[in-house]
């Protein structure tokens, strides 16, 4: 089981549980059509991301198969809330995770996500001993695809049509990435 209580320092980033009050940063990107193009919720109103940050607040543990841990991205300086990053325990019994995130467009482009997919993977793979986490992205979705790449994952298949997704069939991406590979990584 893992469990996190206080916030993880990285080089430039906290990750830490969510809050209620976090819910106007996270409007400010999850508001926005850009965001939610490839998300599986539209863009969302301040009520819709009241919910939705009550929701991510109390995944702040992964004991179970399906257990999400959600973590805001915030940024040291000014404390504003730059993203978010998730854990999903897929598997206990076969030790499979997946990495998901989003961030403010404002802040992509800056190695936030990386800096802080690296910090996520390192609870998964040297906290709670998984053997492998998958990331999954929409084909069309050349950043998320960029990032997994950059963490180190390899790309594993490309699943054709899967889902009537926002007027088309989607395509997704999935990415992985086994300990054995997360303990040779050159994370300098």
């Amino acid at each position: 089981m893992l469990r996190i209580e206080s916030p993880i320092a990285t080089a430039r980033l906290t990750l830490r549980p969510f809050r209620p009050e976090d819910a106007g940063d996270v409007c400010d990107y999850q508001r926005r059509p850009d965001v939610a193009r490839f998300m599986r919720w539209e863009p969302r109103g301040p009520e819709e991301v009241r919910v939705a940050v009550e929701q991510m607040a109390r995944e702040t543990e992964l004991a179970a198969d399906g257990d999400c841990l959600s973590l805001a991205v915030v940024e040291p300086g000014t404390g504003t809330v730059v993203g978010q990053i998730e854990l999903v325990l897929l598997s206990a019994e076969h030790r499979q995770g997946e990495l998901g995130c989003v961030f403010h467009p404002a802040r992509q482009g800056k190695g936030f996500a990386t800096e802080a997919a690296l910090a996520v993977l390192g609870l998964g793979f040297d906290v709670l001993g998984l053997h492998r986490v998958i990331g999954r992205c929409h084909a069309d979705n050349t950043a998320s695809a960029g990032l997994l790449e950059r963490l180190g994952m390899r790309p594993e298949a490309r699943f054709i049509g899967t889902e009537f997704f926002k007027g088309a069939w989607r395509d997704d991406l999935v990415y992985a990435m086994l300990r054995k590979e997360w303990e040779g990584l050159d994370r300098g």
